[in-house]
């Protein structure tokens, strides 16, 4: 079974899962902004921290029935679940296949939709790279995930997220990355979700492509659109205002569409 720490005891279940190359820690510093309305569940998704490596390809819907055995183990009936960029892809394949489980979505810098041809090119390429010079993989990678206006300020947090990233083991960098490419359209997701869906997107996200997310998002009263001034961590860059949107918007309600 995967991983997973349990922090709060509110009456609200909300389940964490951390993107590529992170781990559980990665919340830490967004987890002690959240309501204490909240019980969270953080975890390590395959092959990330503590969680062992399950196949050659880690496809969404591989992590989607793990995170329902945890649910499952915490006798978790109804949950509000939140991704990270590949979590929210996970999040996704969840969403996809067991929706009766599920109080809210959020798609947390992170997008609904596949690959191109371009993108699944990059990631191609990408795999000599992590086979034979991991940690030169992630040292060029990690730092152009973050605000490229404010990588001097950020420096502690590009470290922090450097040291995470190394953390993983090679082969299981590359199971992840095979299984992105391997992911598929959820638009149907977005369109037919019965439940609150919450985006939150960073302006200067070089991992996802914003302005295309934003024009194909389905025009539905239960999505609710964010876009932040930052890159594409924001529980690291913005950590305040993404607790505070979380926190209004899975316990409260707000207008449909802000940028901050």
């Amino acid at each position: 079974m995967l991983n997973h720490e349990i922090t709060g005891n509110g009456k609200e279940d909300l389940i964490l899962l951390h993107g590529f190359m992170e781990n559980l820690m990665i919340w830490e510093e967004m987890e002690e902004k959240l309501s204490k309305k909240f019980r969270i569940t953080k975890i390590d998704l395959p092959g990330h921290g503590k969680s062992k490596t399950y196949a050659e390809i880690h496809t969404m819907e591989l992590i989607a029935d793990e995170v329902r055995k945890v649910a499952e183990k915490l006798e978790l009936k109804k949950f509000h679940l939140l991704g990270h960029s590949m979590g929210g892809y996970a999040s996704l394949a969840f969403a996809e296949k067991f929706p009766e489980m599920l109080k809210s979505l959020t798609l947390f810098f992170s997008t609904f939709l596949p690959d191109d041809d371009e993108k699944k090119e990059q990631r191609r390429k990408s795999f000599r790279v992590i086979k034979d010079a991991f940690p030169h993989y992630v040292n060029a990678g990690i730092p152009n995930l973050f605000s490229e206006n404010e990588r001097d300020v950020l420096e502690g947090k590009i470290n922090l997220a450097k040291e995470v990233a190394l953390s993983t083991k090679p082969e299981a960098a590359l199971a992840a990355v095979k299984g992105m490419i391997e992911r598929t359209d959820k638009t149907s997701v977005m369109e037919n979700f019965a439940e609150k869906i919450l985006v939150i997107t960073g302006k200067h996200d070089t991992a996802v492509k914003n302005d295309l997310l934003q024009k194909q998002l389905p025009d539905r009263t239960n999505i609710k659109f964010y876009q932040l001034d930052c890159g594409h961590n924001g529980h690291l860059e913005k950590s305040e205002i993404c607790a505070a949107i979380i926190n209004t918007e899975l316990l409260h309600n707000l207008p449909k569409h802000l940028v901050f």
